[in-house]
């Protein structure tokens, strides 16, 4: 049987840097730390000044506290369009670890001022003691780029 894989070309890499750059949350993967099990929840994201994701989460989540136990995740990003039939929209999902970018730290003023630029609202509550930057160490990457277009990227594909 043939691989349903396709070659990756600059076509399947500008899609994924676009559903990156376009996207305004997605939806996140983590374990469960007191029994494994999978979660997925819904998070606030925009790229990063290196394009890639960057999100903003409170230590009050459930998903911060699996990411503190075990950060090892998941990230989708692409949102079906209001009409057709949702699976031949394209879609990013990223493995990786998260990595948390507390206040003080080197990075979390520029990084929390390049995210307002995206989100403004946050800035309700971006200084709040409990909220975090999240960067996602991307490990892997698998991009429908709808239906039949299939790829695997590597972390450099998804570089501007």
């Amino acid at each position: 049987m043939t691989s349903p894989i396709r070659h990756t070309d600059d076509e399947a890499r500008q899609l994924a840097q676009s559903l990156i750059s376009d996207a305004r949350f997605g939806a996140l993967a983590t374990r469960d730390p007191a029994t494994s099990a999978p979660m997925v929840s819904r998070i606030g994201v925009v790229p990063g000044p290196d394009g890639l994701p960057l999100s903003l989460v409170s230590d009050l989540s459930q998903h911060s506290r699996a990411l503190k136990s075990d950060p090892v995740c998941a990230l989708m990003l692409g949102e079906p369009g209001e009409t057709g039939d949702p699976l031949t929209w394209p879609r990013l999902s990223l493995q990786g670890t998260a990595r948390f970018i507390r206040h003080g730290t080197p990075d979390h003023a520029t990084l929390a001022a390049h995210y307002l630029t995206h989100q403004p609202k946050a800035k309700l509550y971006i200084g709040f003691a409990d909220f975090s930057l999240l960067r996602f160490d991307i490990s892997a990457a698998f991009l429908n780029g709808g239906f039949g277009k299939a790829f695997e990227l590597t972390p450099q594909d998804l570089l501007p």
